[in-house]
């Protein structure tokens, strides 16, 4: 696929952003990218520089550290590169810290995303794609989830900014006529992934000789989405804006779509650490006689948690002719080979 686009992905450090961003590089001769993220410590920092050292081996990729909500920076940066394309991933993210640190939240994801917006109406663009995620369904009991469903009652501060900057980019979409898609993510995991994620901090504590805490006494299932498949959905969307077209009313339609991006297939988390732990020991990192059964402990619900979650891709499938396809297990040993090698167990 051949491009001659200039594109920024924010959050370029980040698990989702640094696959996305090289992916894009390594298919696209005559694309130049420009990372924006600001190497926060929410989690080891050694990872994001891990990632991002291998982002400056190409000779297209322009990195810039800084925080969404400098305004003024960003400002500066839309005005310097015209981009075609901003593609929206740095956000404070995790549902459990948003309960102890809420500033984090609306400075990265309300403010910072209003940022962008207003970069993108003065700075014309072809398309804004941006991260939502699955947590905005909340406590919606229907499965699986459609992006045609109400998303009125978030439980958790973090699935409340996701939710609002759905809302912003609709409102910016209808009064400035710029294509946005907002795509909802599915607990996506894989190597290099984030280690705050279950399957990552699972593993280290079991390395470490810990027990793992599984919540809800065991009866959570997760769409754990691969994270190949992931950036595959991205780029299909990105190059792809919602069509500018008038009502009848002879108005604008605001250009502005939505899609989940999940596996369609939730796992119950019992199973998830069964096949991890198959995993872990096939590839030697953990023995073969290793006591799972000992090490694991079954806990009530923590507050923001959701029992399920499951995607529904019809409209993904229909607009996009593409599906996640990868299997728990295959993403769980691609995973678990990365881990071996990163830290040389």
């Amino acid at each position: 696929m051949k491009t001659n686009k200039t594109v920024i992905i924010t959050g370029s450090s980040g698990f989702i952003g640094a696959n996305l961003t090289k992916r894009l590089l390594i298919d696209n001769n005559d694309i130049h990218i420009v990372g924006l993220d600001n190497m926060n410590d929410y989690y080891d920092v050694g990872i994001k520089e891990y990632r991002l050292n291998e982002l400056k081996s190409f000779n297209n990729y322009t990195f810039i550290k800084g925080n969404l909500e400098d305004k003024e920076l960003i400002n500066k940066i839309f005005k310097e590169y015209k981009f075609d394309i901003v593609i929206n991933l740095a956000a404070q993210a995790g549902v459990r810290y948003s309960i102890t640190n809420p500033d984090a939240y609306i400075n990265s994801n309300i403010i910072g995303f209003y940022n962008i917006l207003e970069a993108c109406r003065s700075n014309p663009i072809k398309h804004l794609v941006y991260a939502s995620s699955s947590s905005v369904y909340g406590s919606n009991i229907k499965v699986p989830y459609s992006t045609d469903d109400k998303v009125d009652n978030p439980v958790s501060l973090y699935a409340a900014t996701k939710k609002s900057n759905e809302l912003l980019a609709h409102a910016y979409s209808k009064l400035y006529n710029i294509p946005t898609t907002g795509l909802r993510f599915f607990t996506v995991y894989g190597p290099a992934g984030r280690p705050d994620m279950a399957y990552f901090s699972f593993t280290n504590k079991l390395v470490n000789n810990e027990t793992i805490k599984i919540f809800n006494y065991g009866n959570c299932k997760r769409d754990f989405t691969y994270i190949d498949d992931i950036v595959e959905g991205i780029i299909r969307v990105m190059n792809k804006a919602p069509e500018k077209r008038n009502g009848k009313d002879g108005l604008p339609m605001p250009p502005y779509a939505l899609y989940n991006i999940g596996n369609n297939h939730p796992e119950n988390l019992l199973d998830f650490v069964q096949i991890l732990s198959e995993e872990l020991v096939n590839a030697g990192v953990l023995p073969k006689d290793y006591d799972f059964e000992a090490h694991k402990e079954l806990v009530p619900m923590q507050a923001g948690d959701v029992p399920i979650t499951y995607a529904d891709t019809t409209p993904l499938e229909r607009d996009f002719n593409f599906k996640p396809h990868t299997s728990l297990r295959d993403g769980l040993k691609e995973f678990v080979k990365w881990y071996k090698e990163y830290y040389k167990k």
